[in-house]
């Protein structure tokens, strides 16, 4: 395994971090999977024995019941693992039972806390975007659960650009906790993250840890023009993330399929290793629900692409180059930044558009 300092931090975390998205099987989340205690015991101990140190959770994965799961199977053992857990998603149905008021986070933390048998969350992201409550409110309680010593790092996530630089700016003016890592789903058939959250993670030190990063096994060779498994969550009716342009997908996958075959590995691999070439990027969150999954997928880990195969990949799935960036791209080259060239390096083989 290899490890990535996290962002602005001095944390380092597996270039792989184990979800948990399967672990309880709560309501939808069943669509997915349905881990039990002995399960999850298994899997955790396939992600520590191959060097991942960071296990991802939320407080609304199964109702709670995955931060359970999580708890009981690190008893004896948390010293050896990083945890990051969420808050914001609606869990009931009360007015304040959602959002990052002060009232919510730290009712949530503690209640996270208690099902994941711990004093500590060592990375705690703030689930999604509330433009209802004030950002200084919500870092304020960040800073008095970090205070408290029950969080030692804060994160976001699904945020957008303008929305992770407002938290950046108030924090800095305010003195207030600053992000340290954004969670962001980012894939080669989703690249929208290249416009604005990679350049800020280079630019201003915020750690990307991605989501899905197999676009819900989309990428992971199990699904192509003619296949698709009977038994995968689309299958039970789960639709994200959403595909907006089936052709376009399937032409990434004909080229993973294309790479992997010549490899003699798998299209997952690939595509997991084309990710963790990317700036910015800290950790890739991989789930599974089998053993040969998570194997398969720690050995992406030391997978080196050559250039012929970076440049394939990235020619068949790169976003439009919409504006200012095209305009960038013809009259400012000379004059950017690592974390402009985070979106551009994409488009250089371009002359003028």
């Amino acid at each position: 395994m290899k490890y990535r300092t996290l962002g602005r931090s001095g944390l380092k975390v597996s270039a792989l971090s184990m979800g948990t998205f399967s672990f309880g099987g709560v309501g939808d989340f069943a669509k997915v999977a349905n881990h039990g205690v002995k399960e999850a015991r298994r899997l955790v101990d396939v992600c520590i024995d191959g060097g991942i140190n960071v296990i991802d959770t939320a407080n609304m994965y199964s109702l709670g019941r995955s931060e359970e799961i999580v708890g009981e199977v690190l008893e004896g053992r948390r010293d050896r693992v990083l945890i990051s857990s969420k808050a914001r998603m609606r869990i009931d149905d009360g007015p304040n039972d959602e959002g990052t008021s002060r009232y919510h986070l730290i009712r949530e933390c503690e209640r996270s806390l208690k099902r994941l048998r711990s004093d500590h969350i060592d990375i705690y992201f703030m689930h999604e975007w509330d433009g209802l409550t004030p950002v200084e409110e919500m870092l304020g309680a960040l800073d008095t659960l970090i205070q408290q010593g029950k969080i030692r790092y804060i994160g976001c996530s699904n945020y957008s650009g303008w929305h992770l630089m407002k938290a950046l700016g108030i924090a800095e003016a305010s003195r207030l906790p600053r992000f340290v890592a954004q969670q962001i789903h980012y894939t080669l058939e989703a690249r929208e993250a290249e416009y604005e959250l990679l350049p800020i993670a280079v630019d201003q030190g915020v750690g990307v840890m991605v989501w899905s990063p197999l676009a819900a096994g989309l990428l992971s060779g199990a699904f192509g023009r003619d296949r698709a498994p009977a038994s995968s969550r689309q299958a039970a009716g789960w639709t994200e993330p959403p595909i907006r342009d089936a052709e376009r997908l399937w032409n990434i996958v004909d080229v993973l399929d294309s790479i992997a075959a010549a490899r003699g590995i798998t299209a997952a691999q690939v595509a997991l290793a084309w990710t963790l070439t990317r700036p910015g990027i800290a950790s890739l969150v991989v789930g599974g629900t089998e053993e040969r999954h998570f194997l398969d997928n720690i050995a992406a880990v030391d997978l080196e692409l050559d250039a012929t195969e970076l440049e394939r990949l990235n020619q068949v799935s790169r976003v439009p180059y919409v504006y200012p960036y095209w305009h960038q791209h013809n009259f400012a080259r000379d004059r950017f930044s690592p974390g402009d060239w985070a979106l551009h390096a994409s488009y250089e083989d371009l002359g003028k558009v």
